[in-house]
């Protein structure tokens, strides 16, 4: 044998004579995670999963309400310059014959107070065949003609004769179909039109939404099977801007400058904005 296999030798005799009770014991220790575990237990780490923006409204002045369920009754309640506030963001959902549906968020609307309100249809507390749904139950549709051919829609509110008339609404469902029908009378099939183009104005939202005063008007917008407001988006106060109403100067200067138009703030399908109203609001 060589010498560096001797020297290999010597070594493992020497450890194999070592006696047992001379080799310090070693001891046992217990993980602090687990006790019966034979390698340290990594704690589950619960991870939370991005939110995903919500994409279905594109504005920042929303907050999302609770569910987009029929609005009931108590919601109409209220008096016309709280409802007139209170409709923005609210959706117009009309049912059509063929079981399809076209549909609207409102996003401008203006308030006529009944019989003290020199602009409204109902001033003096004057009730005839035409306005006779501003005095119904708040909740009700008033649809009415203006130059022989036009339509707009009201919803009657809390006091005698009042009534929110909805100027524009921003087009949700049934694009398409607001589209030809808006193109009926320019000859186009809307075809000129763009989407924040179809309901800005009060007769424009009639026309794309199928509304007229034969089949609409006097309707319980709580009951009725073909046409009712759905809970839709929450509009913050502080995005509401506050205007005065179009079109009213032969009530007089009192009434045509009363702050009672409202719409939501850089929204696309306001018919008029107020400028100056808004500069005001970033003060």
């Amino acid at each position: 044998r060589d010498k560096t296999a001797d020297k290999h030798w010597t070594y493992w005799a020497r450890m194999a004579s070592v006696t047992p009770d001379i080799v310090p014991p070693i001891k046992s220790r217990k993980h602090k995670l687990s006790e019966a575990a034979a390698c340290p237990v990594k704690p589950k780490v619960k991870t939370k999963t991005p939110s995903v923006p919500d994409t279905t409204t594109k504005s920042p002045y929303f907050t999302p309400s609770s569910s987009n369920t029929r609005l009931l009754p108590a919601f109409y309640n209220q008096s016309c310059l709280d409802l007139a506030k209170s409709l923005l963001g609210k959706v117009i959902v009309r049912k059509l014959g063929d079981g399809t549906t076209v549909s609207g968020m409102i996003v401008e609307t203006e308030a006529y107070c009944g019989k003290d309100d020199k602009a409204s249809h109902s001033a003096g507390s004057k009730k005839t065949e035409r306005n006779a749904a501003m005095f119904m139950k708040p909740g009700t549709v008033y649809v009415y003609i203006i130059y022989g051919m036009y339509h707009c829609f009201n919803i009657s509110s809390q006091g005698e004769g009042a009534a929110v008339l909805i100027r524009a609404v921003q087009p949700l469902a049934g694009i398409e179909d607001m589209k030809v029908q808006r193109g009926k009378r320019r000859g186009d099939k809307g075809a000129g039109l763009k989407t924040e183009q179809l309901c800005n104005g009060p007769s424009k939202l009639c026309q794309a939404l199928h509304i007229d005063k034969n089949t609409v008007n006097q309707q319980d917008l709580t009951t009725c099977p073909f046409v009712w407001l759905e809970s839709g988006e929450d509009v913050r106060d502080s995005d509401i801007v506050h205007s005065t109403r179009i079109g009213i100067d032969s009530a007089g200067k009192e009434w045509a400058k009363k702050p009672w138009r409202f719409y939501i703030r850089g929204n696309k399908s306001v018919s008029a904005r107020d400028k100056k109203a808004e500069k005001e609001m970033e003060k």
